[in-house]
């Protein structure tokens, strides 16, 4: 059998088998590489559009990857979560949880008031301190107020009237107090004596602001007028 070796190696095609001689093996080994090259260059049609294909596929699903900042893929379809309707300050102010919690004092017992604002670490009438002060409709919310202690009471806790800077001159139940340290922009301010607040020692916040003493004795004089304080 005849042997005839060519790009696809040996081929059958008589009874006896003679083996290829160098110079056939080496045009075999060409038309390879030169066969293995045109693949990898693309010149073979259609062969540079799979590869191309190929790796646009590999390639999609990173793209669709991004960085949210945190190192870590975001992914649209992982729900967000709903933001805190609470601000920080609100969460930390004193006076808005637990039995410290700052309330309206719906009935008092006699009452007592002496002017005596002093630095001795405890809270004192004529100090104006910041405290959670609930709204009216006492369904949870509130607000980190300024407001005058006016007044403590015999099992420890003090009695204050919230102030605020919005414009109440010659309104019923609003005494103005002019300006002062406690309103960083230094705006005039009014005491409302429609409410009376009972205010513990460890649900405030001091920041060493007192009332003038003609102030002070302005706004006791309407509370005793309101409620018959003496």
């Amino acid at each position: 059998m005849l042997a005839v070796w060519g790009p696809r190696g040996c081929q059958r095609s008589g009874p006896n088998l003679l083996p290829p001689s160098p110079a056939t093996r080496r045009r075999a080994s060409a038309g390879r590489i030169g066969a293995t090259a045109a693949v990898a260059g693309g010149r073979v049609p259609g062969v540079a559009s799979l590869l191309r294909d190929l790796v646009r596929t590999l390639l999609t699903p990173s793209k669709r990857r991004r960085d949210d900042g945190s190192g870590r893929p975001a992914s649209s379809s992982r729900p967000s979560r709903p933001a805190d309707p609470r601000g920080a300050d609100d969460e930390e102010s004193p006076g808005r949880f637990g039995a410290t919690a700052t309330t309206e004092a719906h009935s008092v017992g006699a009452i007592h008031t002496s002017y005596n604002p002093d630095t001795d670490g405890d809270p004192d009438p004529g100090e104006i301190v910041w405290t959670w002060v609930p709204y009216e409709e006492n369904d949870g919310r509130g607000k980190d107020r300024p407001v005058l202690i006016v007044a403590r009471e015999p099992g420890g806790t003090l009695l204050a009237v919230q102030l605020t800077s919005k414009d109440h001159d010659g309104e019923r139940d609003w005494v103005g107090v002019g300006t002062g340290r406690w309103d960083g922009e230094h705006r005039p301010s009014w005491v409302d004596i429609s409410r009376v607040l009972r205010v513990h020692p460890d649900g405030m916040r001091r920041e060493a602001s007192a009332l003038g003493r003609g102030q002070f004795d302005a706004v006791i004089d309407a509370l005793s007028d309101r409620y018959g304080w003496r």
